[in-house]
């Protein structure tokens, strides 16, 4: 008599298939929640390609720089430099409701000079802004949270910068806030607690991607404050992205007034606030 061979049979759990003799059951899908998530093109590369916005790369010898220039429609009429500026533009004349929430469109880019431009650009505004940025809020929610949502390491770290420059650029600010925490800690949340840098953030992600059965190993994998005689140089460079999200979080209570804390902790309710404890 020949003998039939068995096959196996790949079976879900708790499914009827599982209860066959030839089935294997096969774990759960590995959890995609920390992969990195590509960024459509933005607008602000858009308008930068057809030269519709007032910057210029400015090479010096300590790094490349931007250089604010007149917008298009100055130089097609020939508009006058501003008094007592230097780069041909004074930022604060800038119509902030159309060129903020641009450059913070931006902030999804990781090339050059898109995301030089993107984010050396937003600091130069906030910083000069004053009582303009505050009406602008709104529109600055949706690419906050499209960057947030991209889980990339260098997006989500200078993303969290900003933040916290546009929090303490004008009074109020930090309150105009609190009504959006909703749609901005959902991703502070999941990465709270994750103390990596971005070597070890690229690690983590090839561990969940393979996942290990020793314990140990795995262990090594998430351990990310014991680094023996190593020396993690994100710290002095604060690409940290779990410290990062912790100082945010408190600069969030700090200037979010008496309703900042009961909203953060809806959205991390393992948040400790920094003002009472």
């Amino acid at each position: 008599m020949s003998m039939r061979r068995k096959t196996e049979l790949n079976a879900e759990g708790f499914t009827v298939k599982a209860t066959l003799k030839n089935a294997v059951v096969v774990g759960p899908r590995a959890s995609r929640v920390f992969h990195e998530c590509p960024a459509k093109p933005s607008t602000f590369r858009k308008y930068y390609e057809r030269g519709e916005l007032p910057i210029a790369v400015k090479h010096e010898n300590r790094g490349n720089s931007i250089a604010w220039k007149p917008p298009a429609f100055c130089l097609a009429r020939t508009c006058p430099r501003p008094a007592g500026t230097k780069d041909g533009v004074d930022v604060e004349t800038l119509d902030y409701h159309h060129y903020l929430p641009l450059f913070f469109d931006g902030l999804t880019e990781t090339a050059f000079p898109y995301e030089l431009f993107a984010r050396q650009g937003i600091h130069d505004m906030l910083d000069r802004g004053g009582p303009k940025i505050l009406p602008v809020i709104p529109q600055l929610i949706m690419p906050i949270r499209n960057a947030l949502n991209t889980r990339n390491h260098q997006v989500m770290c200078t993303t969290v910068k900003v933040l916290q420059h546009l929090v303490m650029s004008a009074d109020k600010v930090g309150e105009a806030l609190v009504p959006y925490f909703r749609q901005i800690l959902t991703v502070f949340n999941l990465f709270k607690n994750k103390r990596t840098s971005k070597i070890k953030f690229e690690r983590e992600r090839e561990a969940l991607a393979n996942p290990i059965h020793n314990h140990q190993q795995r262990k090594s994998y998430y351990d990310s404050e014991n680094l023996g005689d190593g020396i993690d140089y994100d710290q002095l460079e604060k690409e940290d992205i779990g410290k990062l999200i912790n100082e945010t979080l408190q600069i969030f209570e700090r200037y979010g007034g008496p309703d900042a804390y009961i909203n953060i902790k809806y959205m991390i309710p393992t948040y400790q606030s920094c003002l009472t404890n």
